[in-house]
């Protein structure tokens, strides 16, 4: 029951920051920060669990590793994306947000494209 644990610490961190945003703004986002990296670092051992198992699965399906390790760093790029964003929402800066969400959707695009064009490629090969 993990979720539970954090979730809790979300909610006692959540009353901490409104408690200390009236007098001191500054420390409230940088609690918000620690709270992101703890939840992060606990649910990263669970992150690596399941990248094991995809690569398991991939290996016994003859996935290549190139377009597997681009899967997961597609994966990634999104997590990070939606991470950093959140974060500066949480401190006031939405203009911020949005420029790192477009960052993360063109890296997103630039590694999709060897994927894309095997898709391609394969159509043209069952056409007659």
């Amino acid at each position: 029951m993990e979720i539970v644990q954090i979730v809790g610490l979300g909610f006692i961190v959540t009353l901490l920051i409104l408690i200390i945003r009236t007098q001191k703004p500054e420390f409230a986002v940088q609690l918000s920060l620690a709270l992101a990296t703890i939840i992060f670092l606990l649910v990263l051992g669970k992150i690596n669990l399941v990248i094991g198992l995809i690569r398991d699965l991939a290996d016994k399906a003859n996935v290549s590793q190139m377009y597997l390790n681009t899967i997961l760093k597609i994966i990634g790029i999104a997590y990070i994306t939606e991470f950093g964003a959140q974060v500066c929402r949480d401190a006031g800066e939405g203009a911020v947000a949005g420029k790192i969400e477009f960052a993360g959707k063109v890296l997103v695009m630039v590694l999709a494209i060897p994927i894309i064009a095997l898709v391609l490629e394969t159509i043209v090969k069952l056409l007659p």
